[in-house]
């Protein structure tokens, strides 16, 4: 038993370097501006590309550790990039690169092409890295505890009272430390030696670690096979007998009537001679198949919904961080480092998704969740109209002392002028992530509740990633007629805050949208049985896709 306990500690040393990771990365965008002298929309181009990577490859994973490798070997891949990554960054940085041929200073003359290179590649494994935290790690703690038969009732030893320690005290001391550590490769370095030392010491018990078997099928493979055979069959006719589609059974296993989708019932029909596949068939399904492939179908109006709040989403990891550190942060004698906005992001969502979570538990009806993501699309353009005017207040002081085009001067205005705007875009995550899965829990298909988390997460990163193309089609707007472009080099010179009303419009036509659709989808009863969301955002019984939501990992 005491082997298992150390085993936990093992895999918990992953988490330990992710916070440290998180809060270093948080300042990328003044990393990029300031030592790369990259242009603003350069450097939130990069970043948004990033984040929307990290949470669309959760479901590549989450396919691949159902049909082919199972949790613990994608741990193992994903732990080294991660540990790869971070490495590659902090060793992309000037002084560390000097053997490339250039100069150890943090300025722009000394970011040659090869450290450019270097430092991409670092971020490319660092998501790599972070999608299979957010895909593994939690899952494959919460399995191995259990298949030891250490859940419950044993309590807490030595060993768990280390990994927790360690989970808990190391990511606090670097979230004191990191901030006031201001040369960016100790900036990079510190969480970059953890993270080899998290991934060592996980590494060193692989030899003693079990895995639960590969299910060698995917739910997300069946709602494709359902695509294909409906094809396959589009010439052929319907039949006159609902005995002649596969799997139909009387009071049990029936299609529902549908006013647009009724082409998938194809893929369940059964041809004369045509036996009973005996695996996954390419040209048969079964009835439940093809329902439960019609129930996702219904659901992609509303899913298209929520890629506009990832796009406002997008905004608070890269253009409000630019501002933040512009500003001044001085409370008396003591400078408050930028990452204070994100612990009031994170704290405004975690505390608002719990009661968020309990609202939802009291309002059992079906349509509960559609006014939880209603009221997270409020908060978008709450948070996109406060950003507005801020930013507007800012570039009057920037103009009244004359630092248009000082871009590294800090002027003389609060940064807790932008705590409003960070506090609303942590509301706007807590309802649309906890109101987003209980919708999905109750409206999809069972087979895929635990694709559910990765699946809003997937959406988020789409939004990211079209946050760089809003902006690109913004600014070749905005500099018709021979006006000025609103995204200039630097942020003195740009015009975010006509960019964030442009946005609030978008949320504004985007929640009518939402109301539009939501009035005329199909509500599915929630079934009995099924999981329901406890007071953390997670869901109770076991492991499901709630307890990913409770994952220590500070990218979620």
């Amino acid at each position: 038993m005491a082997e298992e306990r150390k085993s936990f500690v093992r895999i918990s040393a992953l988490l330990w370097a992710d916070v440290l990771v998180a809060y270093a990365l948080f300042v990328m965008q003044n990393y990029l501006t300031d030592v790369w002298g990259l242009s603003l929309i350069n450097a939130a181009l990069i970043l948004n590309i990033w984040n929307g990577v990290y949470r669309v490859l959760p479901l590549f994973f989450l396919y691949l550790v159902d049909k082919y490798l199972g949790h613990l070997k994608l741990l193992v891949f994903t732990s080294l990039a991660y540990a790869a990554g971070i490495t590659m960054v902090a060793v992309s940085t000037p002084p560390l690169a000097h053997a490339t041929g250039t100069c150890k200073r943090y300025e722009p003359e000394c970011v040659g092409r090869a450290q450019k290179g270097i430092l991409i590649a670092g971020l490319a494994l660092i998501a790599v890295g972070v999608a299979g935290n957010l895909v593994s790690l939690l899952p494959y703690l919460i399995w191995k505890r259990q298949s030891d038969g250490t859940s419950s009732g044993q309590g807490v030893d030595f060993y768990q009272i280390a990994g927790l320690i360690g989970v808990v005290v190391v990511p606090i001391a670097g979230a004191v430390a990191l901030p006031y550590i201001r040369p960016p490769t100790l900036k990079f370095g510190i969480p970059a030696i953890c993270s080899v030392v998290g991934t060592f010491l996980f590494l060193t018990g692989y030899s003693k670690y079990t895995d639960a078997t590969p299910l060698y099928n995917s739910p997300l493979f069946d709602v494709f096979r359902v695509f294909v055979a409906a094809s396959l069959k589009f010439f052929r006719s319907y039949p006159v007998s609902n005995r002649d589609y596969h799997g139909h059974k009387i009071g049990e296993t029936e299609f529902t009537p549908t006013r647009c989708l009724g082409g998938l019932h194809k893929a369940a029909i059964k041809l004369a001679g045509e036996g009973t596949p005996t695996g996954k068939s390419w040209t048969l399904c079964t009835v439940a198949q093809v329902e439960e492939a019609k129930i996702a179908v219904r659901m992609v109006p509303m899913w298209m919904t929520f890629i506009v709040c990832g796009v406002v989403a997008a905004i608070g990891d890269t253009y409000f961080v630019e501002q933040a550190g512009k500003l001044n942060r001085n409370i008396g004698i003591i400078k408050l480092p930028i990452q204070v906005l994100l612990l009031a992001r994170r704290s405004t969502k975690d505390w608002l998704g719990g009661m968020v979570t309990k609202l939802l538990k009291k309002f059992k009806a079906e349509w509960a969740p559609s006014y939880g993501i209603a009221a997270g699309m409020v908060c978008s353009i709450l948070c996109c109209i406060s950003a507005a005017l801020v930013e507007r207040k800012r570039l009057d002081v920037v103009r009244s002392d004359g630092l248009l085009d000082e871009p590294d001067k800090q002027i003389k205005m609060s940064i807790y002028w932008l705590v409003f705007q960070f506090v609303l875009l942590g509301g706007l995550e807590a309802f649309q992530e906890n109101s987003v899965s209980v919708y999905y829990r109750d409206q999809s298909p069972g087979s895929i509740e635990n694709y559910l988390v990765n699946i809003i997460r997937g959406v988020t990163g789409l939004g990211y990633m079209c946050s760089a193309l809003s902006v690109y089609v913004v600014g070749k707007i905005s500099e018709k007629g021979g006006r000025t472009n609103w995204f200039q080099h630097s942020l003195n010179r740009s015009r975010l805050d006509r960019y964030y009303w442009v946005l609030a419009g978008l949320s504004s036509v985007n929640l009518v949208v939402f109301v539009f659709v939501a009035s005329f989808y199909r509500y599915k009863k929630p079934e009995e049985g099924r999981k329901t969301p406890d007071a953390g955002g997670g869901y109770m019984d076991g492991y499901t896709e709630g307890d990913q939501n409770r994952s220590c990992c500070c990218f979620c």
